[in-house]
């Protein structure tokens, strides 16, 4: 897994040994209008050691700077005496809101694109690439230390073509060259990723964050000279770089070349991940491996459907303790829901303070399903707290998810989240005080730089009874004080929101509150799902092609393979929580154009990018689960989903020649790719196909309990159709092919439990519907080989 760690000790570079340095490595819109009478600011200064801007570009620049209003702050540390800033970049010409935290540096600052490796060519320089994201801390840190720095700057400006992305927009850029990174470091990787590259762009070094100078942070070179040495290198040796660039580009194209297996990989290796999972699981803490430790829904999700089948109570107790872990400790907001990115320490208690989107879309869904099989009251709340969370601070006006907040506030990060005893008793009356302190573990020392990031220090039961309280009347009074405490945190300086919304992290988002308001009976859920499909397909569709990003009113960035198979995934599951046909069409319609523009017709599985397209070293075929799932994974289970519904072989085809196409990488390490795991799970089953019809025009008492009974059980390899008889069922039909002769018998809704066509009995009694959905299917065996 590539993570931002925040710092490492002193290693000697590979790289660098070839050119006699040695260095730490820590790993860690087009143009725009002023309004009608709006004044444009100055024009900016000239970038230190840069060519002064042409007129042309620098009137977009104040046009675009002006366009932002008269509350406009820029941000950057180098303004003039009336606020506006000194320097003005081409990055503020683009919508994304990481590229425009650096408009103001004094770099000279290109976005991706053929443009500035023109520029690079034409003027024999090398390029700095530097990769980040808005919520990043570590790219913060660069940003101020040297991105901000004029001498730096200066040196940028005369010696390189500088680029900036934002690896959320540009996932292919930022895969291919964080392998680059990994080859070159041995490993190592995260964000902010630097990388030299040559005008052809191909990478000749790279590593993360640098310190900006000799001795900084411990580090015997910084980025100053670094950049130096480089620079030098290059031209004295330009042949030399030029073949160390190609033979890395050439490993990286040799490491996407998949060939694709003869067959399904063997059912043992559902059983050789498990054992996996086992030999690192933290027994005492939950979780797999030491610190720093992440949420790995992928995982856990692969593991509850192990369990389904195997019975094994072991491996629901990794779930369980994990699931417990991260929600009693410091990785959870205890007062406003959500979850932190990672854990820097084993117990979950110091949290790397960003809060993506991503993370607490697919953590809600592991949560339900672990409240499905368990029951378990705080699983259901944690559930409810972070969709809450999700709609109270991340919603986008019109429907759809925000991508991310940041982890600092106020220059210091997790500024937002901590508390002392006396702001505590401040904000609560005494008693509600007692039960904050005592049961969050909140101190005079502290737990986090003097202060106290909250978490569940003692059970709610054990603080009630030294109170002379009920638990009962103990949750009261802990939730009002978590509100009060929520309002008096809300008055704070708030950790920036990164504002773009990402089709494939929002399609996560819909599945969550999909499946939520389908299980747990809440409309709101359920219409806050439809809301962000809603806003998705009609205004990130321009001319009918999905868009990545949406940011300042406008859609942009196509979409590559995990935007389409995400979005996929929600609409199923938003088909099943309304019954609306057109999502499901709206689903079928994605993977048509996956299979048109994705699909490898050779090996089988889709590549990240569309044929023609794409901006990274080679055109990759995602095989593994990062913070994200492998859009390959997903894309198996809805073809898998979707030849449940409309009967097509061919979809199934489709999803067991992409688990081929992977399944060498899968056999070499199954858990680095848990969600392809569930996948084979799915294809290696007999799905169950439900299908409820009822009378008339709306559904009835009975359908809800029968739906109610179907949403309580655990059945990750199903569909779900639910139908009235009449119009309704003559209409869904013709894409649902089952449903052809179902009937509501006797005038009373009737559940199917069906496999491979063939259904049990149909009923109307809820008891009798548990019992048929209660039945699952052992594991397949190894087949002795002939």
């Amino acid at each position: 897994m590539t993570v931002a760690v925040r710092y490492s000790p002193r290693v000697e570079h590979p790289q660098l040994r070839r050119v006699g340095v040695v260095l730490v490595v820590v790993a860690a819109l087009g143009g725009a209008c002023a309004a009608p009478g709006t004044a444009l600011p100055p024009p900016s200064e000239q970038l230190p050691g840069a060519e002064e801007h042409a007129p042309a570009l620098q009137e977009q620049l104040r046009a675009a700077v002006a366009a932002k209003g008269a509350r406009y702050k820029p941000r950057t540390r180098h303004l003039r005496p009336d606020g506006t800033a000194r320097y003005t970049n081409r990055l503020m010409l683009r919508p994304s809101p990481y590229l425009l935290q650096h408009a103001h540096n004094p770099v000279n600052w290109f976005p991706w694109g053929d443009a500035a490796f023109e520029r690079a060519r034409a003027e024999g320089k090398p390029v700095l690439l530097s990769v980040g994201y808005s919520t990043c801390h570590w790219c913060h840190v660069m940003e101020e230390e040297s991105f901000e720095d004029e001498e730096i700057a200066r040196y940028l400006n005369e010696h390189y073509v500088a680029i900036k992305v934002d690896r959320e927009e540009q996932p292919d850029v930022d895969d291919s060259y964080m392998q680059a990174v990994r080859l070159l470091t041995r490993g190592g990787g995260g964000w902010p990723m630097t990388v030299w590259l040559t005008p052809d762009r191909q990478p000749f070094f790279g590593g993360t964050y640098f310190p900006a100078r000799d001795g900084e942070r411990g580090s015997r070179v910084g980025f100053l000279s670094l950049l130096g040495r480089l620079r030098a290198a290059y031209d004295e040796d330009p042949e030399g770089v030029a073949q160390r660039a190609a033979e890395v580009t050439e490993r990286i194209r040799r490491l996407a070349r998949q060939v694709s297996a003869p067959s399904l990989p063997p059912p043992s290796i559902l059983g050789t991940a498990v054992e996996q999972y086992r030999g690192r699981f933290d027994a005492r803490h939950g979780g797999f491996g030491r610190a720093p430790k992440f949420p790995v829904p992928a995982g856990l999700a692969y593991l509850l459907r192990y369990h389904r089948r195997s019975g094994d109570a072991g491996v629901l107790g990794m779930v369980v303790r994990t699931l417990e872990g991260m929600a009693r400790g410091g990785m959870y907001d205890q007062i406003g829901g959500g979850f932190h990115r990672y854990s820097t320490d084993e117990r979950w208690l110091v949290p790397h303070f960003e809060k993506m989107l991503y993370d607490n879309a697919q953590l809600v869904s592991v949560y339900l399903e672990a409240y499905q099989v368990t029951r378990a009251d705080e699983f259901v709340r944690v559930v409810r707290e972070t969709l809450d969370y999700l709609r109270r601070d991340m919603r986008a006006p019109g429907g759809g998810f925000y991508a991310a907040s940041d982890a600092d506030s106020e220059g210091e990060e997790g500024t937002f989240f901590v508390w002392t005893p006396d702001e505590i008793a401040a904000a609560l009356a005494p008693a509600a005080t007692s039960v904050v302190l005592a049961h969050y573990g909140v101190t005079d020392a502290g737990n986090f730089e003097g202060k106290n990031i909250l978490h569940v220090a003692r059970p709610l039961e054990t603080v009630a009874t030294e109170l002379g309280s009920d638990p009962t009347s103990a949750r009261a009074l802990l939730d009002e004080a978590r509100q009060t405490l929520r309002t008096t945190r809300a008055s704070r300086v708030p950790p920036l929101v990164d504002t773009k919304v990402l089709t494939g992290w929002n399609g996560l988002a819909i599945s969550a509150f999909a499946r939520a308001g389908a299980v747990l009976e809440v409309p709101e859920y359920v219409e806050e799902a439809r809301q962000a499909a809603e806003f998705i397909w009609t205004e990130m569709r321009p001319g009918g092609v999905l868009k990545r990003s949406y940011a300042a009113g406008s859609a942009y960035q196509d979409a590559f393979l995990d935007d389409y198979a995400f979005l996929a995934a929600g609409l199923l599951d938003l088909f099943e929580a309304t019954s609306d046909l057109r999502w499901l069409r709206a689903a079928v319609e994605l993977h048509a154009s996956l299979a048109g523009r994705f699909w490898d017709e050779a090996g089988g599985g889709f590549f990240m990018t569309p044929a023609g397209a794409g901006d990274g070293l080679a055109r990759e075929k995602p095989d593994y689960d990062g913070a994200v799932p492998s859009g390959n994974a997903v894309a198996a289970e809805n073809l898998l989903r979707l030849a449940e519904f409309t009967g097509e072989p061919r979809y199934r085809a489709m999803a067991e020649a992409t688990i081929r196409a992977l399944g060498t990488a899968l056999a070499r390490s199954p858990t680095s790719a848990p969600r392809l795991l569930a996948a084979f799970e799915f294809a290696v089953d007999r799905p169950r196909e439900i299908v409820i019809v009822h009378p008339g025009a709306g559904a009835d008492a009975r359908a809800a309990e029968l739906l109610r009974t179907v949403h309580a059980a655990f059945l990750p390899n199903r569909m779900l159709a639910v139908v009235g008889e009449g119009a309704d069922l003559a209409g869904q039909q013709k894409l649902i092919p089952l449903l052809a002769e179902k009937r509501a018998l006797k005038g009373a809704t009737t559940a199917y439990v069906c496999e491979e066509g063939v259904c049990e009995l149909p009923t109307s009694q809820p008891e009798v519907l548990a019992r048929q959905l209660a039945k699952a299917h052992a594991l397949p065996e190894e087949k002795p080989a002939e």
